[in-house]
């Protein structure tokens, strides 16, 4: 043996054809496969223990804390001033195409009646007036609608005077 490089040799493994491996299987206590290192060998299952308890960590940390979520408003923020439109509620908004198209897209007309909309007064196809509720449309119903026996103005228009 030499004294700044110590070998552990097995005098009766010299001029055997054993494979370095099984050579040192013996380092683990429980059988498992090892791989060598430069003088130790570490088990498999050490290495297979570690992996596992950081999954079981991130995992932890991902029930507890949660995965963060983007915020609903982002989009708006990144897009042009010109192609949003903010509704009565300013946490809702649609797309400024929307705006004045006859329907309530904001749930609360301000799309369509609001005075930040400006919207234009009814088309020759749609009958203005005041709606009984806001459903799908707030200002103007289409002249389909008229005399359908459905009340849709509050005036009854819609029913007596408006015509398709």
């Amino acid at each position: 043996m030499n004294r700044t490089h110590p070998q552990n040799v097995d005098a009766a493994s010299l001029g055997s054809t054993k494979s370095f491996f099984a050579a040192k299987r013996g380092c683990c206590k429980n059988g498992s496969m090892c791989i060598p290192c430069t003088r130790r060998c570490i088990c498999v299952f050490a290495i297979a223990l570690l992996i596992t308890g950081v999954i079981a960590v991130i995992i932890a940390l991902v029930v507890t804390v949660g995965i963060p979520r983007s915020k609903p408003g982002d989009l708006p923020n990144s897009l042009p001033g010109y192609l949003i439109f903010y509704c009565g509620n300013p946490r809702l908004w649609i797309y400024a195409d929307k705006r004045c198209d006859g329907i309530n897209d904001c749930g609360d007309c301000s799309d369509e009646t609001g005075t930040w909309a400006s919207c234009p007064p009814c088309g020759p196809h749609w009958w203005r007036c005041t709606m009984v509720v806001f459903h799908a449309y707030c200002a103007c119903i289409p002249r389909s609608l008229c005399r359908d026996g459905v009340q849709h103005c509050s005036d009854w228009s819609d029913e007596y005077v408006c015509s398709r």
